[in-house]
Order: structure tokens, then C-alpha cells, then sequence
């Protein structure tokens, strides 16, 4: 079959991926941290202020594929939603940034509206992006080209959010100046992946008009009767709590394991940097295993990574960077393979049910994710609530106890690989695609 995509459409459409990116991740890397050792906010109620908006839209996301599926404009039902939440994002995430000096408890009411708001508006951009794979071509390989592009996208995004927001504070002199100069470089990657998604796109294909449902429970009524959906959903959504944790726990491992507030950036980069190098692998990894097979092999090796690091007394830090490296590597299949199936199940539907329903999937699917992301930097806040964790505010320094200490490793090596590898078994029951 004769490619109907062309460059400009895969670039068009991965360099939203940016936008997803550096919101998917700053909050989750820097967000709790903020709240716990600058704003002075209990580890377990700043817990509750970041899971709180994402699990809102959990509710709302669905509700938003309804309506752009209902759409009608000469810019198509899809990108009116993204440009909106690509034009209101960036304002939002300022704010959440620059809230008055207050009580803890005010602070932490501020940054939760404010979270609250920003959530609702990328959901606005993020639902209808991730639609646009199953519309704009039905072709299996063209699906995994046009997935791997913008994973491979997504990457740069993470790697350039989640190094240069850290280290943007640091320079800024940390404390709130440092996180509000760091708000406003985040703010032009979300305008730039975001709006620029919306203008790549105005040329792509629309071969199908896709539907959804107005609620949570009647796209789950849906989605749950689409089997390679829902086990497919299940790896994807425990595996984002996995990274989830881990992502929320890099400031405190470079603080109280390795000692050096600086290597936040390091550490960054090792974990993502690698899966700017080995995407065009994992992409050659589906085409000749399939990619149930990829995603399997790139969990183990997430997993083994993350277990190591949980060895215990002194270890040099270039070790940890090697093994940080190694769970990069995973973790870039871990991204690639489950965006490049979920097209797949959909057609799936589409040739059982004679509907076209992506709307309902990617609803469903946004939600899933966004609640896996959304429980890691909780999971990691209850584990420091146990370990009975000192907040502090800025300019002060407390003394963990041993305990906090190992809620910190563990919540940044164990967990996460445990959480992975729970994963593996249910990957069995996914049905390899026809390769059409």
C-alpha cells in the first residue's frame, strides 16, 4: 500500500508531544517537592493537592471527547479543543507558580485551584490529540510510524522540560523565584507544542469520523467489552504509576540518597536521554517481534534497572546514572509500544461493531493515564508519610530520620520495578494484532 502520510503530517502531529510532555512531567517532578521543602505543606495533604486535579479529570476527560466528537467546524471537530487548551495552559501553569506568599494551607489551596484549572485545559488539548492517529489513517504500519515519531518527540519534550526546569530554578536562585522563572519556561514549551500541534495538523487526512459517549460510565460500558482494550488500558495505567512514583521521587533521591540537590538534572537526563537514541530500535523491535513482545522486553528491562538501584549502603553515582540509563531504555518502549497498539484496538472495534469510536477509547484512555500519573506523586507522598518525612520551607534544613531515608530508595527503585513487573503476566493475554 502506497503511504497516504506524509513527513510534514508525522512532524505536524509528534511536535504536540512537547506540550504533553513538559506538563506530564514538571508537576509530576517538581510539583510535590514544591509543596513539601518550599512551601512548607505536609507530605501528605500536598499528596492530595497534586492527585486531586488529575483525578477531576479522570471524570472530565471523557466528556470532553464527547463534545469534540459533536463539533462542527471548518478547522474540524478536533482542533478548536486543542488550540484552546494550547492557548489557556500556558497562562494557567504561570499561576499555579505565583501565588502570594501565604500560610502553608493557603499555599497549598492556591497551587490546587490553580492545578485544578490547568488540568481541565490540557485535557481540553490532550483528548482529542490522542484521537487523531485512529482518524487520520486506518494502515497498521502507518499507525506505529506516525506513534513512534511522536513518542520519539515526546522524548525530547521530557528530556528538555524535565533537565531545564530544574536547573532553571537552581539558576533563578531556587525558592518561589526559582519555580516562577521555571513556570514561565515551561509555559512557552506548552504554547509551543501545543498550538503548533493544532497548526501541523490543519492538512492531515480525515478519513473517519469517530464517536464517543457524554460520561465516564457509559464510554467504560464501552470500552469494557473491547478485551485488548482493557489489558492493554490495565499495563498502560499501572505502568504510568509506576513512572509516576519514580518521577516524584528524583528531587528527593538526589537530595537524600545522593546528596547533591544538583544532580537533579543528571539524573533527568539519564532517564530520558537514552530514549532519544534507542526509539528507532524499539520501533524496529515491533516490526519484526510485534509489539506485545517489544513491550514485554522493554518492562523487564525498566524493572531491572529500577530494582538495582535499590541496593543498599554507599554506591557511586555513576553507577546509579548507568542503571538510571538502563530504566530509560525501558521506559521508551514502555511509551512507544502502548500508544502504537491503542490505534490497533481500535480498529479492532471498528471491524467488530461496524462504529467508529475513538472518541470513546481515547476518552477512556486519557483518564486511565491521567490517574496513573496522577497516584504516583500520592503513592510516593503516602510512603513519605510513613517514613514520617519533614517538610520544611524554603531556605530551611531539616534532618530526615532513617526511615524517611528508605521511603525515599524505596520509592524510587523497588516500588516502581514491583508495580512493572506485575505487569508482565497480564501482557500474555493481549492478542498480537494482524499486522494489515
Amino acid at each position: 500500500m502506497t503511504p497516504r502520510l506524509t513527513r510534514g503530517t508525522y512532524l505536524g502531529y509528534a511536535v504536540g508531544s512537547i506540550g504533553t510532555a513538559a506538563f506530564g512531567t514538571v508537576p509530576g517532578l517538581l510539583l510535590l517537592y514544591y509543596l513539601t521543602d518550599v512551601l512548607g505543606v505536609a507530605a501528605a495533604v500536598a499528596g492530595l493537592v497534586v492527585f486531586a486535579p488529575k483525578a477531576w479529570d479522570v471524570l472530565v476527560n471523557p466528556y470532553i471527547g464527547s463534545l469534540s466528537d459533536r463539533t462542527e467546524s471548518r478547522w474540524g471537530s478536533r482542533r478548536p479543543w486543542m488550540l484552546a487548551g494550547g492557548l489557556t495552559l500556558p497562562v494557567l501553569f504561570v499561576v499555579m507558580f505565583a501565588g502570594p506568599a501565604a500560610t502553608p494551607g493557603a499555599a497549598a489551596g492556591w497551587v490546587a485551584v490553580a492545578f485544578l484549572l490547568a488540568a481541565t485545559a490540557y485535557g481540553c488539548f490532550q483528548v482529542p490529540f490522542i484521537a487523531q492517529p485512529a482518524e487520520i489513517t486506518d494502515d497498521y504500519h502507518e499507525r506505529a510510524t506516525m506513534l513512534s515519531w511522536r513518542v520519539a518527540f515526546l522524548a525530547v519534550g521530557i528530556l528538555v522540560a524535565g533537565a531545564g526546569a530544574p536547573a532553571i530554578v537552581e539558576l533563578a536562585g531556587g525558592g518561589r523565584g526559582g519555580y516562577f522563572a521555571m513556570s514561565i519556561f515551561v509555559a512557552a514549551l506548552l504554547a509551543l507544542g501545543m498550538v503548533g500541534a493544532t497548526i501541523g495538523t490543519s492538512r492531515a487526512p480525515t478519513l473517519i469520523r469517530t464517536t464517543s459517549e457524554a460520561s465516564l460510565l457509559a464510554a467504560l460500558r464501552v470500552a469494557r467489552g473491547n478485551r485488548p482494550f482493557v489489558v492493554l488500558m490495565t499495563v498502560f495505567v499501572v505502568q504510568a504509576l509506576a513512572t509516576g512514583t519514580m518521577l516524584a521521587g528524583v528531587p528527593y533521591y538526589a537530595q537524600y540518597t545522593l546528596r547533591d540537590t544538583g544532580l537533579n538534572t543528571v539524573l533527568f537526563v539519564c532517564l530520558v536521554a537514552p530514549a532519544v537514541l534507542v526509539m528507532p530500535l524499539w520501533l524496529r523491535t515491533a516490526r519484526r517481534l510485534g509489539k506485545r513482545h517489544g513491550l514485554r522486553l522493554a518492562s523487564l528491562v525498566f524493572a531491572s534497572g529500577a530494582a538495582l538501584l535499590a541496593v543498599g549502603g554507599p554506591v557511586p553515582s555513576v553507577v546509579v546514572f548507568v542503571l538510571v540509563a538502563m530504566v530509560g531504555v525501558g521506559y521508551a518502549g514502555m511509551q512507544m509500544f502502548p500508544m502504537a497498539m491503542l490505534p490497533d484496538t481500535i480498529a479492532a472495534d471498528a471491524v467488530d461493531s461496524g462504529r467508529r469510536r475513538a472518541g470513546v477509547y481515547t476518552g477512556v484512555w486519557t483518564a486511565g493515564e491521567t490517574l496513573g500519573l496522577a497516584l504516583g506523586p500520592g503513592v510516593f507522598a503516602l510512603l513519605l508519610t510513613l517514613g514520617g518525612y519533614l517538610s520544611s520551607t524554603e531556605g530551611v534544613t531539616v534532618e530526615q530520620p532513617g526511615s524517611a531515608l528508605l521511603a525515599v530508595r524505596l520509592g524510587f527503585s523497588l516500588l516502581p520495578a514491583g508495580l512493572v513487573l506485575a505487569t508482565v503476566p497480564l501482557m500474555a493475554r493481549y492478542p498480537e494484532m494482524a499486522r494489515r
